[in-house]
């Protein structure tokens, strides 16, 4: 198990035994921030303390060991004594084209963290043709039936519908206009332990003009509401923020946020210290929860 593996474990853990981090730290003795810090995969804990809290667990599931937090997402669920759907229920038309075993990790990760993701959101990105200039683009996503993440994006005249699936660190989005046939495929910084307000990635597309030529760039999204719980409701709200014009006024993107998104990269900005190729570092990332 990696020290990026540990934190979903524990967080199932202490949500199958109704533990609050509060009461975990108070039974390890150890300081709340501690579990903070484990929960958001800043610091493993130490041998002693993963010996502790594994006898915690076993208090409560018997035959708990150490070995099981080694164990996938799904089989430590059957541990923990939550229950699973069957595959052919729970996934449905996403199996035909992803592993199982990539299947039950992000979805027992959409289980936890997915509401912090739900809700309204606006793209800002570098305009495709317009040097300098920024656009912005409408996009809902909400949990399907099957309770993963779906995503629409308005993209001009164009809507994009698709799957987003998390990981600890990420989210990937694969998306398609079932008119044009187009595709949008992007990855974003997760955020770890609060509801998301922003998320900060990289977006790949095709150009509209040029012959449809492959293109990278970096996106920042900003929620801008909640679900209403009326789906109808949340789809019309969709679609009024797409009708909005799309570009950007001149000098409306902070300076930060414009350098994020358009980094100097390539030989010459590897030569002066930058970056060879476009990426966006996790360590440095714009992606965030609340303001406190």
């Amino acid at each position: 198990m990696s020290g990026d593996d540990f934190p979903s474990r524990l967080l199932l853990a202490l949500k199958a035994l109704s533990i609050s981090r509060g009461r975990l730290a108070s039974e390890l003795a150890v300081d709340k921030s501690v579990v903070s810090r484990w929960l958001s995969g800043r610091q493993a804990p130490t041998g002693q303390n993963l010996a502790n809290l594994t006898a915690l667990v076993a208090g409560h599931r018997p035959g708990f060991s150490l070995l099981d937090w080694e164990s996938d997402l799904e089989t430590l669920s059957a541990k923990l004594g939550v229950a699973s759907e069957g595959a052919n229920n729970a996934w449905g038309p996403l199996a035909a084209w992803l592993p199982e075993s990539v299947l039950r990790e992000t979805k027992t990760l959409t289980d936890l963290r997915g509401d912090a993701y739900e809700g309204h959101w606006r793209t800002t990105r570098p305009a495709m043709g317009q040097p300098g200039r920024f656009v912005h683009d409408a996009c809902l996503i909400r949990k399907a039936g099957n309770g993963f993440l779906t995503t629409r994006i308005a993209v001009e005249d164009m809507r994009f519908e698709g799957w987003t699936f998390m990981t600890q660190t990420q989210l990937f989005s694969v998306l398609s206009e079932p008119r044009t046939g187009m595709f949008t495929f992007s990855i974003f910084n997760a955020v770890l332990r609060h509801r998301a307000e922003v998320l900060d990635g990289i977006s790949m597309g095709l150009q509209r003009v040029g012959g449809g030529s492959p293109a990278a760039m970096g996106c920042l999204m900003e929620r801008v509401g909640f679900l209403s719980g009326d789906p109808a409701a949340d789809d019309a709200a969709f679609e009024a923020a797409a009708q909005a014009d799309p570009l950007a006024p001149e000098g409306s993107i902070p300076p930060e946020v414009a350098a994020r998104l358009m980094p100097d990269v390539g030989p010459t900005a590897l030569a002066a210290g930058g970056m060879a190729i476009l990426h966006m570092p996790f360590a440095t990332s714009l992606s965030r929860g609340p303001h406190r």
